[in-house]
């Protein structure tokens, strides 16, 4: 049998605003499989990156007061500096913006319209700056005359591109999907591209005239165009290998899956497949497709603004818990809720009161009663057997799961083991055992007990890989990617008492925080009237248009920001306690409101020189007060 390999993609994501869950999430389920496969003795290559051209990245920049080059060096390295801090290991991160995929870009343009693949022709449609998309008449009408995602009619545009003869592809692609029933799955994007392409297919527009839309990568045959979005960022995948010589090209391209969201189904369901084709490469093995995440009854979305954002929720539960939610709610192909709630069940009930507890009862007991060292195994009974055949049946099971896209059932499955594990040692009672002197027994269990441990951390490692390698450790084996392995398992090894793996957590507070009980009712709250101030009084007060430069979480807060800001004249430090509405990163480059003729005052060591204004609503609902418009840092407000 030859050497088994597998290369994982996501989406590269578009920069025209800091990563979210969205992002997160299409990222974690590559780097889980790719943790997976690498159980199994795959070789792997894990590729994501960033999408840098287009008029809303322009539009961006222009708001931000940057150039589309610094705008985008900015953003993307947000999204690279993010994924280690949620223990993401991709192989490699490419840019649009880089040399090396721009060469392949342009390299591929020409072959195609040296072999008449592409023409010119004027064109007229209706225009959505949002998705920089065409829409046909027949959308449209499905959405009242209005974009579909934005709801705001599109304007007619007319104007010469160049086209891609994507329609010569039809019925080639139409082939190719029936032949190969799993080429875009689950099977409900499979049945919706085919119902798609049941209609004539349109040639593709894949340039946008320069004088229009200068930040993009220019025709290598007509320098007054730039290429479309999707012809460019679509490339990313065989640029990233160095195609066409490359030796991760040769190496990788023919095991490539595809990991999207719904949202992006029909750009790599139809016109990534019939590039391939036009430029006669053979197309990608399988498109995988998940659902939305769903905040309350919408979809999240940086238009609506109800994102989460990954490193909020990290702060509290940690990464391990956010990697092990996303994967267990989500079933992949379908549409998941993101619901505090529901992440704080599943994190006390699976984690802190699951796996938690049969890692402290089981060292304790270990420590207790085999002086601290994993015990040896002696004649095994059939309770003893069948529980370790159960938790063998999950391991055997992985990779038709794997290739089923049922990592939710994995992860069930895991926990279903670590409850039978914990159901054993009520069933077995070592301390009974020990008190009445049983001693192979008591070992015999302990060490079972032990075992079907060790290879649930091992098949959770990919999802948790802190966690699991910390409490491994406890038990003496040592953090490894070697394939899974009960033999790991050493008897005499010392176990040592880690700390608690997940401390309970009570909706963002820990348990040990719960507010004390009220001794006498509260007062009932009375309506203030405020106290009038005269004109003259509310002159002193200097209000400030201020640019945030930096931004940066308080060491040792829940709540503290601090910012450096530009008032113009000089830069200042303040302080506010912004930080579980805004993420800091978020802040930077906004123009706010400060009373810049505060006296300073000290907040945790830091002397904070003004203060910025916010309309607050409740404890939860705070905005900032910003400007309209293009405002100096220093403009006095009026």
């Amino acid at each position: 049998m030859g050497e088994k390999r597998i290369y994982l993609t996501t989406p590269i994501y578009y920069v025209n605003a800091l990563p979210h869950i969205g992002h997160a999430y299409t990222t974690i389920v590559c780097d889980v499989v790719r943790r997976y496969y690498g159980l199994l003795g795959y070789d792997t290559y894990f590729l994501t990156g960033t999408d840098e051209h287009g008029a809303k990245i322009m539009r961006a920049a222009e708001e931000q007061g940057e150039t589309p080059q610094a705008y985008v060096d900015r953003i993307s390295q947000a999204f690279r500096d993010l994924w280690p801090r949620l223990a993401l290991e991709p192989s490699d991160f490419i840019r649009t913006t880089e040399p090396r995929h721009k060469q392949v870009v342009q390299r591929i343009l020409q072959d195609l319209h040296d072999r008449g693949e592409i023409y010119f022709e004027k064109y007229g449609g209706s225009y959505c700056v949002g998705c920089e998309r065409f829409y046909t008449e027949k959308e449209l009408a499905e959405s009242g005359g209005l974009c579909p995602d934005h709801q705001v009619k599109p304007t007619w545009i007319e104007e010469e591109n160049y086209f891609f003869r994507m329609s010569n592809y039809r019925q080639w692609l139409i082939e190719h999907i029936r032949a190969h029933p799993d080429f875009v799955r689950p099977e409900r994007y499979r049945n919706e591209i085919l119902s798609f392409l049941s209609e004539p297919l349109r040639d593709l527009c894949i340039s946008r005239p320069r004088s229009r839309l200068p930040w993009g990568i220019p025709l290598p045959f007509d320098e007054n165009y730039v290429t479309y979005v999707w012809f460019d960022a679509l490339v990313n995948y065989i640029s990233a290998l160095g195609y066409p010589d490359g030796e991760k090209f040769q190496r990788y391209w023919p095991v490539v899956e595809h990991y999207i969201a719904k949202d992006i189904l029909k750009p790599h369901a139809v016109y990534w497949p019939t590039m391939l084709r036009a430029m006669g490469i053979e197309t990608y093995r399988h498109l995988n497709v998940h659902g939305y995440w769903n905040y309350g009854e919408l979809k999240m979305s940086k238009s609506l603004g109800n994102v989460a954002r990954p490193l909020d929720l990290t702060s509290v539960y940690g990464v391990d818990a956010l990697r092990y939610f996303v994967m267990r709610e989500m079933v992949f192909g379908l549409d998941a809720n993101f619901d505090e709630h529901a992440f704080n069940e599943r994190y006390n009930s699976n984690l802190a009161d699951d796996l938690g507890n049969l890692l402290s009862r089981l060292t304790a007991m270990i420590r207790r009663y085999c002086e601290g060292r994993v015990p040896p195994s002696h004649t095994l009974e059939h309770g003893d057997q069948a529980l370790l055949t159960l938790i063998d049946a999950v391991v055997q099971s992985l990779p038709q799961w794997l290739g089923e896209l049922k990592f939710h059932h994995v992860i069930e499955e895991t926990l279903q083991a670590v409850r039978s594990l914990n159901r054993y040692i009520n069933d077995n009672e070592p301390w009974a055992l020990a008190k009445a002197g049983r001693r192979e027994r008591l070992e015999t269990v302990l060490h079972v007990a032990a075992r079907g441990t060790v290879v649930t951390l091992q098949l959770l490692g990919p999802v948790m890989p802190a966690k699991s390698a910390e409490a491994l450790s406890w038990l003496g084996v040592e953090e490894t990617d070697a394939k899974i392995d009960p033999a790991r398992l050493r008897a005499g090894a010392p176990v040592v008492a880690g700390n608690v793996l997940f401390p309970k957590i009570r909706l963002g507070r820990p348990e040990d925080e719960k507010p004390a009980e009220p001794k006498v009712a509260p007062p009932q709250k009375r309506e203030k009237k405020m106290a009038e101030i005269s004109f003259d009084e509310f002159m002193k007060v200097d209000l400030r248009v201020a640019k945030i430069i930096e931004a940066a979480r308080v060491e040792g807060t829940q709540k503290l920001v601090r910012m450096t800001i530009d008032l113009g004249d000089e830069q200042r430090e303040i302080v506010a306690a912004i930080a579980e509405q805004y993420v800091p990163e978020q802040l930077v480059g906004m123009n706010i409101v400060v009373v810049a003729n505060l006296a300073p005052r000290k907040v945790r060591g830091i002397l904070s020189k003004g203060m910025l204004l916010a309309a607050v609503q409740d404890e939860a609902t705070l905005c900032l007060v910003t400007t309209d418009g293009d405002c100096a840092p220093g403009t006095k407000v009026e």
